[in-house]
């Protein structure tokens, strides 16, 4: 037996046992309450058929190169050597640099790609574009964007406010009425960005429950709290939550149940919002009758929920789902709003939480500190797009849109590299993004499989999957650090996007910016080394 047979995987860390070149069983750690089931999924897919066995180029963009582009999706790909495919990339990373600037390159790559720190392909792409001059970033996500950019408006930054959620054994102390706007799914919690170390959501939704939490899911799914048995479900309609609280906010205020003193004092504008619930701007009280036929919930439900908020230890949680949606800010607003008038925002035991079930982060009573993270550098190039207008930004070089307040214009985009994603998988208008792809130059990525995405590009390197490399396994905020050895050697002809960039740096004359001179090995001893001073202080 290895004496570390550790593998750390988005959904979580396991026992992995191989003979010679073959991965033959997963288990999951003895410390991890409720293992993924995923983990067992890990033997076909790093043996799977559709893993990327070698460097291939487009047949048409081989042929013609970027007069073929049309054919994205559609023709056949050729197996090269890599010293070919390197040239290719190299040249074509010189032509648009040279031609239209560093600003024509979208290197806003989004994926997790790898629960290892060192090789995160996103860390690892932009700190070689950033060694290049630059390129078009994105910001924000597909999971929250709207929450990520409404909140600091109105209570704080996001990020920040996860980290500071009320801990479930605070929250299994003193919490009376647990009310779940989107449910608190335990699908939600298998996966962090780092690795989800323990999964803890299950244990805590039935210590609350043990200790008399009453849970209420307000879903238009029942299972969506499907780790509470005896959960009280209110079937919303879709959409209808913004209406819901708005509802619940006038209960509060017309039975003078809301914290008066709370309002005043941590609050601005509960004169106007009150005017608003009441209908003295616009003629139309949000009334429980008013968000009855919206909510599909009946307003004696409605009427009675604000009530038995009022009266206990609430804490509201909203799901990153609800605001996914046109106007879907609305909802994580009125949230605030609502817990706002109930005045228990910073009480044990009551508030609110957005996304108690995401990513096995809220509420987790663990030790957080500052983990390994590759030096990204400084990119040059200032402009961004946000990372969900991807097909727009390419569908309309040179166009005007609003984002955040500021008024923007897209860059004209000529190449798009992608390391450690698949955009085919979390856009939300794939027909669009399928015309929208057609537009640049060169489409490259960095894949293990093949994808969508893979399928849509015009030159595919194959890189290597976390089982076939050495890493350092950790989220800060899920409280651990491990060492990931390398438990099978590369499949075919992948290799590390590490071993990727420093190729091509080499080739485009910048390689001792981009390594320091430093194999994967020392990287590791270094950014383990960064990260144990950063612990200790």
């Amino acid at each position: 037996m290895k004496k570390n047979d550790l593998a750390v995987m988005h959904w979580g860390t396991y026992h992995v046992t191989t003979e010679g070149d073959t991965l033959t069983s997963v288990r999951p750690v003895a410390w991890d309450r409720n293992p993924s089931a995923i983990g067992q999924s890990l033997p076909g897919a790093v043996q799977s058929e559709t893993r990327v066995k070698n460097p291939a180029v487009r047949l048409g963009y081989l042929q013609n190169r970027s007069a073929s582009r049309n054919g994205r999706g559609k023709e056949p790909f050729v197996e090269v050597s890599w010293d070919v495919a390197l040239q290719l990339v190299a040249e074509e990373l010189g032509r648009v640099k040279t031609e239209h600037g560093n600003q024509a390159i979208y290197a806003g790559s989004y994926g997790w790609s790898s629960a290892g720190r060192f090789h995160h392909a996103q860390s690892q792409l932009h700190r070689f574009f950033n060694h290049y001059g630059g390129y078009i970033a994105s910001t924000n996500t597909y999971s929250i964007a709207a929450g990520e950019r409404t909140l600091p408006h109105i209570i704080g930054n996001l990020d920040e406010l996860q980290r500071h959620h009320t801990h479930w054994p605070v929250l299994a102390e003193h919490c009376e009425l647990f009310v779940a706007i989107g449910g608190l799914p335990l699908r939600n919690a298998q996966v962090n960005g780092g690795g989800a170390n323990d999964h803890a959501l299950s244990h805590w939704l039935t210590t609350l429950r043990q200790n008399g939490t009453r849970f209420i899911n307000i879903s238009p799914v029942r299972n969506d709290l499907a780790g509470v048995a005896d959960a009280e479900w209110l079937a919303i309609q879709p959409g209808s939550d913004t209406a819901l609280l708005l509802a619940i906010g006038q209960v509060l205020i017309t039975e003078s149940l809301y914290d008066a003193s709370f309002t005043k004092r941590y609050t601005v504008g509960f004169d106007h919002y009150a005017a608003y619930l009441l209908g003295e701007r616009d003629g139309i009280a949000k009334t429980p009758e008013w968000a009855a036929p919206l909510t599909g919930l009946a307003a004696a439900e409605i009427r009675t929920l604000a009530r038995q908020m009022a009266a206990h230890k609430t804490m509201v949680n909203i799901a990153w789902s609800v605001q996914r949606a046109r106007q879907g800010e609305q909802a994580f607003w009125a949230t605030v709003a609502t817990t706002a008038l109930l005045g228990q925002i910073g009480t044990p035991g009551g508030g609110l939480g957005f996304g108690y079930a995401s990513t096995n982060l809220a509420g987790a009573a663990r030790r957080q500190f500052s983990g390994p993270r590759l030096p990204a550098g400084h990119n040059p190039v200032q402009q961004t797009i946000p990372v969900a207008r991807i097909a727009d930004m390419l569908l309309n070089p040179g166009g005007h849109y609003e984002f955040d307040g500021q008024q923007r214009v897209y860059p004209d985009i000529r190449m798009v590299y992608w390391a450690g994603g698949n955009v085919f998988h979390h856009h939300q208008d794939i027909n669009k993004l399928i015309r929208a792809w057609q537009r640049p130059d060169t489409v490259i990525v960095h894949e293990q499989f093949w994808t969508a995405q893979a399928k849509f590009a015009d030159i595919v390197l194959p890189a290597t999957t976390s089982l076939e490399r050495e890493d350092i396994g950790s989220a800060s905020n899920d409280g651990f650090i491990i060492a990931m050895p390398q438990h099978l050697p590369p499949f075919a002809a992948a290799k590390s996007d590490y071993a990727i960039f420093a190729a091509l740096s080499q080739r485009l004359g910048f390689a001792d910016a981009f390594t320091q001179g430093r194999d994967e090995r020392q990287w590791l001893q270094s950014l383990y080394e960064d990260s144990r001073q950063r612990a200790a202080a």
